[in-house]
Protein backbone atom coordinates (compact mmCIF):
# COMPACT_ATOMS: atom_id res chain seq x y z
CA UNK A 1 0.00 0.00 0.00
CA UNK A 2 2.83 2.44 0.74
CA UNK A 3 6.07 1.60 -1.04
CA UNK A 4 8.99 3.84 -0.17
CA UNK A 5 10.47 6.28 -2.68
CA UNK A 6 13.67 4.18 -2.73
CA UNK A 7 11.84 1.30 -4.44
CA UNK A 8 11.59 1.45 -8.20
CA UNK A 9 8.42 3.44 -8.64
CA UNK A 10 6.19 2.77 -11.60
CA UNK A 11 6.05 5.35 -14.35
CA UNK A 12 2.34 5.90 -13.87
CA UNK A 13 0.01 6.34 -10.94
CA UNK A 14 -2.02 3.26 -11.75
CA UNK A 15 -5.76 2.95 -11.14
CA UNK A 16 -7.59 4.69 -8.28
CA UNK A 17 -7.31 2.91 -4.93
CA UNK A 18 -10.95 2.46 -3.99
CA UNK A 19 -10.25 1.00 -0.54
CA UNK A 20 -7.97 3.88 0.47
CA UNK A 21 -10.44 6.47 -0.83
CA UNK A 22 -13.19 4.82 1.21
CA UNK A 23 -10.93 4.75 4.30
CA UNK A 24 -10.19 8.45 3.88
CA UNK A 25 -13.89 9.20 3.35
CA UNK A 26 -14.72 7.58 6.70
CA UNK A 27 -12.03 9.71 8.39
CA UNK A 28 -13.26 12.90 6.76
CA UNK A 29 -16.93 12.16 7.50
CA UNK A 30 -16.13 11.95 11.23
CA UNK A 31 -14.02 15.11 11.31
CA UNK A 32 -15.81 18.17 12.77
CA UNK A 33 -14.12 20.39 10.15
CA UNK A 34 -15.90 18.54 7.32
CA UNK A 35 -19.52 19.25 6.35
CA UNK A 36 -19.98 16.80 3.46
CA UNK A 37 -18.03 14.26 1.42
CA UNK A 38 -18.67 13.03 -2.11
CA UNK A 39 -17.14 10.57 -4.52
CA UNK A 40 -16.78 11.31 -8.20
CA UNK A 41 -18.23 9.69 -10.21
CA UNK A 42 -19.64 7.43 -7.44
CA UNK A 43 -18.70 5.31 -4.40
CA UNK A 44 -18.47 2.08 -6.45
CA UNK A 45 -15.69 3.24 -8.77
CA UNK A 46 -14.42 6.47 -7.21
CA UNK A 47 -11.72 8.47 -8.91
CA UNK A 48 -11.97 11.53 -6.68
CA UNK A 49 -13.00 12.13 -3.07
CA UNK A 50 -14.10 15.66 -2.30
CA UNK A 51 -14.76 17.05 1.19
CA UNK A 52 -16.51 20.38 1.69
CA UNK A 53 -15.37 22.09 4.86
CA UNK A 54 -17.64 23.72 7.45
CA UNK A 55 -18.49 27.23 6.34
CA UNK A 56 -18.70 28.58 9.89
CA UNK A 57 -15.07 27.71 10.56
CA UNK A 58 -13.97 30.41 8.09
CA UNK A 59 -14.24 34.21 8.03
CA UNK A 60 -16.96 35.67 5.78
CA UNK A 61 -14.32 36.53 3.18
CA UNK A 62 -13.88 32.77 2.54
CA UNK A 63 -17.32 31.45 1.60
CA UNK A 64 -16.15 27.94 0.66
CA UNK A 65 -13.24 25.56 1.21
CA UNK A 66 -12.71 21.96 0.21
CA UNK A 67 -10.20 19.14 -0.02
CA UNK A 68 -9.99 16.98 -3.15
CA UNK A 69 -8.21 13.63 -2.84
CA UNK A 70 -7.03 11.20 -5.47
CA UNK A 71 -5.28 8.02 -4.29
CA UNK A 72 -3.85 5.33 -6.53
CA UNK A 73 -2.97 1.64 -6.11
CA UNK A 74 0.72 2.58 -6.49
CA UNK A 75 0.43 4.69 -3.29
CA UNK A 76 0.64 7.82 -5.39
CA UNK A 77 -1.75 10.56 -4.39
CA UNK A 78 -2.87 14.15 -4.76
CA UNK A 79 -4.43 16.03 -1.85
CA UNK A 80 -5.57 19.47 -2.97
CA UNK A 81 -6.79 22.10 -0.49
CA UNK A 82 -8.74 25.00 -2.03
CA UNK A 83 -10.30 28.11 -0.46
CA UNK A 84 -12.67 30.21 -2.55
CA UNK A 85 -12.47 33.88 -1.54
CA UNK A 86 -15.27 36.40 -1.94
CA UNK A 87 -13.16 38.50 -4.35
CA UNK A 88 -13.15 35.56 -6.80
CA UNK A 89 -9.60 34.47 -6.00
CA UNK A 90 -8.49 31.12 -4.62
CA UNK A 91 -5.92 30.18 -2.00
CA UNK A 92 -4.67 26.67 -2.60
CA UNK A 93 -1.92 24.16 -2.00
CA UNK A 94 -1.36 20.51 -2.84
CA UNK A 95 0.50 17.48 -1.47
CA UNK A 96 1.47 15.17 -4.32
CA UNK A 97 3.18 11.89 -4.90
CA UNK A 98 3.28 10.93 -8.57
CA UNK A 99 5.66 10.71 -11.53
CA UNK A 100 6.54 14.15 -12.90
CA UNK A 101 9.30 16.17 -14.51
CA UNK A 102 9.35 19.14 -12.12
CA UNK A 103 10.39 17.65 -8.74
CA UNK A 104 10.86 14.45 -6.81
CA UNK A 105 7.95 12.03 -6.87
CA UNK A 106 6.86 13.34 -3.44
CA UNK A 107 6.40 17.12 -3.53
CA UNK A 108 4.35 20.06 -2.30
CA UNK A 109 2.69 22.81 -4.36
CA UNK A 110 2.98 25.86 -2.16
CA UNK A 111 0.21 28.36 -1.42
CA UNK A 112 -1.29 30.71 -2.31
CA UNK A 113 -1.44 29.59 -5.96
CA UNK A 114 0.04 26.07 -5.83
CA UNK A 115 2.33 26.98 -8.70
CA UNK A 116 5.66 26.92 -6.83
CA UNK A 117 6.76 23.39 -6.03
CA UNK A 118 9.21 22.01 -3.49
CA UNK A 119 10.31 18.48 -2.74
CA UNK A 120 8.52 17.05 0.26
CA UNK A 121 9.63 14.73 3.05
CA UNK A 122 6.88 13.04 5.04
CA UNK A 123 7.51 10.73 7.99
CA UNK A 124 5.17 8.16 6.46
CA UNK A 125 3.24 7.58 3.25
CA UNK A 126 0.47 5.71 5.00
CA UNK A 127 -2.84 7.29 3.94
CA UNK A 128 -3.86 8.10 7.52
CA UNK A 129 -0.50 9.76 8.20
CA UNK A 130 -0.82 11.86 5.04
CA UNK A 131 -4.41 12.69 6.07
CA UNK A 132 -3.16 13.80 9.50
CA UNK A 133 -0.44 15.98 7.95
CA UNK A 134 -2.96 17.70 5.67
CA UNK A 135 -5.61 18.26 8.35
CA UNK A 136 -3.00 19.67 10.72
CA UNK A 137 -1.90 22.11 7.99
CA UNK A 138 -5.52 23.14 7.39
CA UNK A 139 -6.05 23.78 11.12
CA UNK A 140 -2.89 25.95 11.10
CA UNK A 141 -4.25 27.79 8.05
CA UNK A 142 -7.51 28.45 9.92
CA UNK A 143 -5.57 30.07 12.75
CA UNK A 144 -3.82 32.28 10.19
CA UNK A 145 -6.98 33.40 8.37
CA UNK A 146 -8.62 34.40 11.66
CA UNK A 147 -5.56 36.31 12.86
CA UNK A 148 -5.18 38.33 9.61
Amino acid sequence: MTPSDSESPPDSTGPPDRQTLQLLERQLASDPLVSTTAFDPDSYEPRLLSASLERDRYPESIPAARVDIRWFTTADFTVHYIEAHDDGSQWECRWDRHPNTHNSRLHFHQPPTATQVTDLDLPSLHPLEVYSTVLTAIEQRLETVWSD
